[in-house]
């Protein structure tokens, strides 16, 4: 893991955000903490070495993100992730793991979890992915979505009535929209497939989120193939 950083950082107007970092490797926490705390806007707070102990952790210290090993003895991440997702006033979850394909990760961010990173993404990577989901969006690449729904997904269960019924709500435009969503395409993708601009695109799907209750754009994918409107190999 490189920790040098040769993109310019940006000034904290305010405090900076708080991060708990959590992993049964010291080394990688070691690793993420010079990544972390090299930047002015961001401070680690605490670390942990398994489930248990981020959840203490997250009690203790109130971090704004969790950095979020999935596979740890003890409690692991994935049931960690699922109990601080539940709280209303949980912090948001990071998930980090060894493999861009783990089966374990996908059910992270299943359960509630707000990114996907690998551990030896590139200092960069790692910035740019902790800022965003700290602003509140959903770091899954479309790529990558596609991959962890192709993968995970061609095993579950066929659609679920009570889900598929649910797609009554949209319109026609808004059912074509979370179709290509689920299809791995980025808004940009998808405006130029529908002839229409950017932030239509975007509109689109905030009316898609709201109307199924869903939390962001990995949930509506799963959405997507749970309730059969789109199936693997589409």
């Amino acid at each position: 893991m490189n920790d040098r950083v040769n993109n310019p950082t940006p000034t904290p107007a305010s405090a900076p955000s708080r991060v708990l970092i959590c992993d049964d490797q010291e080394l990688i926490r070691m690793g993420l903490r010079m990544v972390v705390d090299s930047q002015p806007d961001l401070t680690v707070v605490g670390e942990a070495a398994d489930g248990d102990a981020a959840i203490a952790g997250v009690a203790a210290l109130t971090p704004d993100l969790v950095l979020m090993d999935v596979r740890m003895p003890g409690l692991d991440g994935l049931a960690a992730t699922e109990r601080l997702c539940a709280r209303a006033d949980g912090p948001r979850i990071l998930v980090v793991t060894t493999f861009d394909l783990d089966e374990y990760a996908y059910a992270a961010l299943r359960a509630g979890a707000n990114g996907f990173l690998v551990k030896d993404a590139p200092a960069e990577e790692i910035l740019v992915t902790v800022r965003a989901v700290l602003r509140g969006e959903v770091m899954v690449a479309p790529s990558l979505t596609r991959r962890l729904v192709e993968r995970f997904v061609l095993h579950a269960p066929a659609a679920v009535p009570a889900q598929r019924s649910r797609l009554a709500a949209l319109t026609e435009r808004e059912r074509d929209v979370l179709t290509l969503v689920a299809q791995g395409l980025a808004n940009g993708e998808i405006a130029d497939r529908l002839f229409v601009g950017e932030t239509t695109v975007k509109t689109h799907l905030g009316r898609i989120l709201t109307k199924l209750g869903l939390r962001d754009r990995i949930h509506a994918v799963i959405f997507a193939y749970e309730s059969g409107l789109v199936r693997v190999g589409d």
